[in-house]
Parts: structure tokens; C-alpha cells; sequence
């Protein structure tokens, strides 16, 4: 009932000290701050000269100033401002008393909750009691609220808000959290209330009452807080291998060797490959392409010289042999007379291009079908 009461008053003083001082209750949010700060500007004639020091802080302090010069507010009548001492006195008188409320309910935390108060403390655990609605509020509340309870919203009203941290209540005012080091505070707040609630549950049925399962939670919260504050393990440096140690043999197996016998290198390639110091490579040209022979038939003067010795069991695609047939045939062609050539004249056509290679070979072939027997014989008229 007093608490209700607390709270009709600081709405009652907020909603007639708003005609002063209408943006004082968007400057100032916290209820027991704003009542000093109304007591305090009362009704001034200049609320710029009044001295906040001590009430305030400085970043509200300068930021109240400043509205002050511009605020649309007007003086309250005698009636108004009476009533609103009045409403101030009283509310300064709920405060305490919620203050003694508060205290010995503190004292009495180790018989109400003893598990809770092992964890987050008696100041604390009585503050989370008192906005969750008991300790059967508080077992029944979900783990990742419980660290919200007593959270304030965010004063804008200063130059700088970065020393002040969103979403932290009353937990992150316990001893565990506090001295936590900075970066893993919000972190931990989060398993304090996790394990405060099942602390909360263990009170809530009369369990454990010497308060042993929540010392028990209080070490692995510890422990947890120590792994992550504790420093990256060193590196392990590593002594550098043997110089004279080869790598490691591989097992190939049949696929692997069968891959390597389609890909070796021929003995041809090998000879290609090669050259004789001091002395030109043999070119051979076919399909618009020039190849260098390297020392192929450099000893024999055959092209195809040392494949016999090759044990390779290489594949050769189709499009491969009728490459190498056609630079055989060119390299036959080349070892021909150099006064030869394939242009002939005759009286129907004039220049023709012919193969006289190929005309060679039918004639030689007509000489050994009609006069292999080396006699002749005499084919007569058709008159005679």
C-alpha cells in the first residue's frame, strides 16, 4: 500500500509542477531526483539562476539550464505551490519509510531466500523480491528477463551517454558482476540471472535452506568468469624438421599408377625435347603449325628412333597418332629431291597441282602388274 502510495504522490507532484516546468519530467527521469529537482526550481522567478549542485548531475544540471531559457511554462499560484510542497513532504516521508522497509527486509534475505541471497546478495536479492512480486514471481519469471528487472531507460538529456550501459538492472549491481572487468559484464549479468532464478525455485520449495545450492551456483559462475578472463594459451613453437629428411613416401595403388602411365613422357617427346649444341633443329610444318624435332634422328636418321626401348604402356588418343602420322609423312616428303615439284603443264588444263609422289607409286604399281614377268605380248588389230 505505501508503495502504491509512493508512486500517487511522484504522479500527483509530475502532473502540477508540469505548468512550471512542462520539460523537467522528460529532462529528469528518475522519480526520487525529479521530486528534489521540483523542491529545489520551486517557483523561482529565474530558473536559470537557481543552484542544482548537489541535486543533479552535472550533464542534467546544463542540459535543465539551457531548457530553462526557452521553457513555456508560467508561475504556479500560492495554492498550487502549497500543494505541491505539501505532496513533496509526504513523498520524502514514503521514501523513508520504503528505505526501512527495504533494510530489514535485507536483514531477513538469509531466512527468506538463503540460496538467492548467496548469489546475487541480501541487497539485491531484496530488490529483485520487491519488482518481480515475491519470491514466487521470481521462480515463475523466465531467465532472460530476470536481468532487466530495476533496468531505467536511457538518459538522453546529457552531451555524452557513452559511460551508460543499456538493459542492466539490479543484478548488474550485485558483487559478481561488478567486479567482473568491463567487457564481460554484460555477459555474466545474463548467467547471474539464470541461476538466480533456480535459486529462487529452491527457495520457493523449502529446499536446501542452509543455502549450500546456491554457494554451489556461485562457484560455477566463478569458474566461468575465470575461463573467460583467463589469457589465450601461448603458442606452441614448433621445431623445424631435419634438413636431410626427405618427404614422406606416398602409397600410389593401381589407380594412381595407372595415372601415371597415361601421362609419361615417350621416349619421342623426350628426343624432341633436346638439342644438339651449336647445331640447327630440323622444322617440320603441317596443318599451319611448325614443330622443332629436336634429336630426333640425329643418330639413326630415322624419325620414330629409340620408341623400342620405351616400356611406357602411355595411351595415345586417336587425334595424337594421326598428328604424329602426318608429321611422319611430311618428314618423308621433306628428304625428296629439292629440284622436285608438284606443278605440272598440261594443254587442257595448263598448270595443274599434282602429287608426283602419288603418281610415282601408281606407276610403279602398273609396272608391277603388267610387266612383273619381263615379257610382251602382241594385241593384234580388229581388221586384221
Amino acid at each position: 500500500m505505501r508503495f502504491l502510495s509512493y508512486i500517487r504522490q511522484i504522479n500527483f507532484i509530475r502532473d502540477h509542477f508540469a505548468p512550471r516546468f512542462p520539460e523537467l519530467e522528460q529532462l529528469v527521469t528518475d522519480p526520487s531526483m525529479f521530486i528534489r529537482a521540483a523542491r529545489a526550481l520551486g517557483n523561482a522567478e529565474d530558473l536559470t539562476k537557481v543552484d542544482l549542485t548537489g541535486v543533479l548531475p552535472p550533464a542534467i544540471i546544463m542540459s535543465v539550464v539551457v531548457t530553462a531559457t526557452t521553457t513555456s511554462g508560467r508561475k504556479l499560484s500560492d495554492a498550487e505551490f502549497a500543494a505541491l510542497q505539501k505532496a513533496s513532504d509526504l513523498a520524502d516521508r514514503l521514501e523513508e519509510a520504503r528505505r526501512k522497509i527495504f533494510m530489514y527486509v535485507s536483514s531477513r534475505m538469509n531466512v527468506l531466500a538463503p540460496n538467492l541471497s548467496a548469489i546475487v546478495g541480501t541487497t539485491t536479492a531484496a530488490k529483485l523480491l520487491g519488482v518481480a512480486g515475491g519470491l514466487n514471481g521470481l521462480a515463475k519469471m523466465p531467465s532472460c528477463n530476470v536481468h532487466l528487472l530495476g533496468a531505467q531507460r536511457k538518459i538522453t538529456a546529457g552531451f555524452s551517454t557513452a559511460t551508460q550501459k543499456r538493459h542492466t538492472g539490479f543484478i548488474f549491481q550485485s558483487e559478481l558482476v561488478t567486479q567482473t572487468p568491463p567487457e564481460y559484464q554484460l555477459k555474466i549479468q545474463r548467467t547471474v540471472g539464470a541461476k538466480a532464478v533456480l535459486a529462487a525455485r529452491m527457495d520457493l520449495e523449502r529446499k536446501q535452506r542452509d543455502g549450500s545450492y546456491g554457494e554451489s551456483l556461485k562457484d560455477k559462475i566463478e569458474k566461468h568468469i575465470d575461463r573467460l578472463t583467463a589469457p589465450p594459451p601461448a603458442k606452441v613453437v614448433k621445431a623445424l624438421p631435419i634438413p636431410n629428411d626427405g618427404p614422406k613416401k606416398r602409397r600410389g595403388g593401381k589407380r594412381a599408377r595407372k595415372a601415371k602411365e597415361a601421362y609419361a613422357q615417350t621416349e619421342l617427346r623426350k628426343l624432341q625435347n633436346r638439342m644438339v649444341f651449336g647445331e640447327a633443329e630440323e622444322e617440320v610444318g603441317a596443318f599451319d603449325e611448325t614443330r622443332g624435332l629436336g634429336m630426333i634422328g640425329v643418330g639413326t636418321g630415322k624419325v620414330r628412333a629409340g620408341m623400342g626401348e620405351s616400356k611406357s604402356k602411355a595411351k595415345m588418343s586417336k587425334s595424337s597418332k594421326t598428328r604424329i602420322a602426318n608429321i611422319t609423312r611430311s618428314a618423308q616428303q621433306s628428304q625428296s629431291s629439292g629440284t622436285a615439284t608438284s606443278l605440272s603443264v598440261t594443254p587442257a588444263q595448263g598448270f595443274e597441282l599434282t602429287n608426283r609422289s602419288a603418281m610415282a607409286q601408281k606407276v610403279k604399281e602398273a609396272n608391277e602388274r603388267w610387266f612383273a614377268a619381263g615379257s610382251f605380248s602382241f594385241v593384234g588389230q580388229k581388221g586384221a
